[in-house]
């Protein structure tokens, strides 16, 4: 439809204008829409000239906008205290238009039309309805008005202004014993606001009484049964000039009326044939409806009809149309439905997630629910009504969770999932990474997150100067690095909004030698295992020499370390091979315990080699022997070293070194116990 109106004082009557065959038509109901019919138009105009107008073929068409100024009447009028009055600005024949316009009244509640002006008027109601108000709609300024006290058959002319008026509005007090009319306006268009008011109460002789009133059946082509009842009405017979009294009932009886098919709209899934019954749609299934039976043992089946909203009817003994009460068919469970409260598919951990399940069709009395949280944590209802508040968990740690809901009796079952994200804020984040690397060779790096998360970050991992990270689910990955020397990495973590980042230097090289080192169980006593302690030891150990010699402590208990000792390829062959007698001594004072340091007051570590690497000894270059390789070393040791750590902070050392000509020259002599003496100092 283009524009619809509800008619005032009569339930279920609307005009609407359709779009029927590219022509718009004005159509009326009786009956909120089910059925529709073309308006009659009236036998002759208004000087009384036969129209020839038949249906439907001809017809009479009506605007049916409102009027946005409310000092006007609009196209079109009614009024609840005059039930079956409509009047209209509209035209006669094929289609609606805006040329030809006439003003059109129907006393019956649109059965029948007269036209009362072959110009367009602006017309209110008088009297709470029992008279009529018509001013020309004109552009020009007028002097005169009309009145009608008989339905519009006749119109009384009357001057309201000595001087023509280009009037803008009409004010009047609605339903109430003040018969006053306001007009305002001006008579030039330079001219002030007039206004001039006018009492109409003149026109009355005295207040109406019983004799003055007739009957009125409303009906619908001669159908007396308008929505399902049958309405007698109260009005003043037309001509009598009495004043009608606010207070009087219009509507004289009511009886409701039988019921008919008309007095059902088709149902959901149901269409309307042209016979005027209800049947299902292509596409629906009557039986696969899904049917209420939590409260009993039987529901209320569909006819496929259901009674218009405000109709009165009654049926008879048979119910043809009402639903008619069914007993219950065992159902299996289907369209099990798992959603949270709010929709939201993450919550952070320690809150409250509140879980609510639905069932589209099946026994919901008989079946039991089961919800897996997927946490290791599951419950069980008998009844699915017990779950209408939802059910609440909470979770304790991250994640992602497969949340799953079962629905069982004994003809079947349902199930439905979601995935849940458990999060929590990131506070600290450390990369584990190898110090030494070798070019070429996979090294694995690895980043630990506080507090602990499970498959809910993303990490970003950044080697050296690369434009884009490397993007994973996990905290570890393995790299190869093809750069000799320091490589940097950084790694970020990103949790919700937050994202942390720390980063290392790994020393790329293309072979080295390496010890693992073990120490004095007193050691593991005072070992918090934490990443900045382990990296304090190492720095400490790693303190004993001038040259390129890096330690790494490994997490866990007891305490270890593997030290790196890396080659420098600049140094003459002579000098390798001193540096390869000097690791010999080391490795000595290594075996007889000379490597110490002190921990605290009175607790002194001593450092052992529990194991000498030889991973790798080849480059990329094939060096031909063992000791050739032992010859690239270029570090040079010094002997025994003690070193301080206070509450586990950044070391403060103190070193005490024996020159390495006096153990390379007891070496020589063969004296060992002048050797031991000398590292005792």
């Amino acid at each position: 439809s283009v524009d619809k109106y509800g008619v005032e004082g009569i339930n279920g009557m609307y005009l609407a204008n359709k779009l029927v065959d590219n022509h718009i038509k004005t159509f009326i109901t009786y009956n909120k829409g089910q059925t529709w019919a073309l308006l009659p138009a009236p036998a002759t105009d208004v000087a009384g000239n036969n129209l020839h107008c038949i249906l439907p073929f001809c017809s009479l068409h009506l605007h049916l906008e409102m009027s946005e100024n409310p000092y006007t009447s609009g196209p079109i009028t009614s009024k609840k205290s005059v039930p079956g009055i409509i009047v209209a600005t509209g035209n006669i024949g094929t289609q609606l238009s805006s040329s030809n316009l006439g003003m059109f009244i129907t006393s019956d509640a649109g059965n029948s039309w007269r036209q009362i002006f072959d110009e367009e008027h602006n017309i209110w109601f008088l009297d709470n309805g029992g008279a009529l108000l018509a001013v020309l709609h004109a552009t020009t300024p007028i002097r005169h008005l009309w009145i009608s006290l008989d339905e519009g058959k006749k119109w009384d002319r009357h001057s309201f202004s000595l001087a023509p008026l280009y009037v803008d509005g009409v004010l009047m007090e609605p339903e109430s014993d003040n018969h006053i009319i306001t007009f305002f306006g001006h008579f030039s268009h330079r001219s002030e606001w007039q206004l001039i008011k006018i009492d109409y109460k003149g026109l009355f002789s005295r207040r109406c009484m019983d004799g003055d009133y007739q009957t009125w059946y409303l009906h619908n082509k001669g159908e007396l049964c308008v929505m399902g009842e049958k309405q007698i009405y109260m009005k003043r017979r037309p001509g009598n000039r009495c004043m009608l009294s606010q207070d009087y009932s219009r509507i004289y009886s009511s009886e409701p009326c039988p019921c008919t098919a008309y007095d059902f709209e088709c149902d959901y899934g149901w269409e309307r044939q042209t016979n005027g019954k209800c049947s299902p749609a292509f596409w629906f299934n009557p039986n696969g409806v899904a049917k209420s039976c939590s409260s009993s043992q039987t529901f209320l089946n569909s006819t496929g009809y259901r009674k218009v909203l405000s109709n009165n009817c009654k049926e008879g003994g048979k119910n043809l149309y009402s639903p008619k009460r069914e007993a219950c068919r065992p159902r299996p469970p289907r369209g099990l439905r798992l959603t949270t409260s709010q929709g939201e598919l993450s919550a952070a951990v320690g809150s409250n997630v509140t879980f609510m399940v639905y069932l589209d069709d099946g026994d919901a009395q008989r079946t039991s629910i089961q919800l897996d949280f997927g946490d290791g944590i599951k419950i069980t209802y008998s009844n699915l009504s017990r779950t209408d508040d939802g059910i609440r968990h909470i979770y304790r740690t991250t994640g992602i969770y497969r949340v799953t809901a079962s629905a069982e009796n004994s003809h079947g079952s349902d199930s439905s999932t979601l995935f849940l994200h458990i999060t929590s804020p990131v506070e600290r984040i450390y990369l584990s990474a190898p110090i030494v690397a070798i070019r070429g060779k996979e090294a694995n790096l690895t980043a630990l997150v506080w507090p602990s998360h499970t498959r809910t970050l993303t990490f970003f991992w950044w080697f050296d100067n690369s434009s884009e990270p490397i993007v994973t689910l996990e905290g570890s990955i393995s790299h190869t690095f093809q750069k000799v020397g320091r490589n940097k990495v950084t790694v970020q973590v990103a949790s919700g909004s937050t994202v942390m980042q720390d980063s290392k230097d790994i020393t790329v090289k293309e072979f080295f030698r390496s010890l693992l080192l073990s120490f004095s169980p007193a050691l593991d006593e005072h070992n918090p295992d934490i990443p900045e302690w382990r990296e304090d030891i190492g720095r400490v150990v790693s303190g004993v020499s001038e040259h390129q010699l890096l330690v790494s402590l490994y997490p866990g208990l007891p305490t270890t370390a593997e030290l790196f000792i890396l080659p420098d390829e600049h140094t003459s062959i002579e000098h390798k091979r001193r540096n390869e007698e000097a690791l010999d001594i080391f490795v000595t004072a290594l075996n007889q315990g000379l490597i110490q340091f002190e921990l605290k007051t009175d607790i002194r570590i001593i450092v052992y080699m529990t194991q000498q690497t030889l991973a790798p000894l080849v480059d990329s270059n094939a060096i031909h022997s063992g000791s050739a390789m032992l010859m690239l070393l270029s570090v040079v040791f010094v002997g025994l070293a003690a070193f301080f750590i206070y509450k586990f902070k950044r070391p403060r050392t103190a070193t005490r070194r024996k020159l390495m000509e006096k153990e390379m020259e007891a070496r020589s002599r063969g004296t060992a116990s002048h050797c031991a003496a000398d590292r005792h100092v």
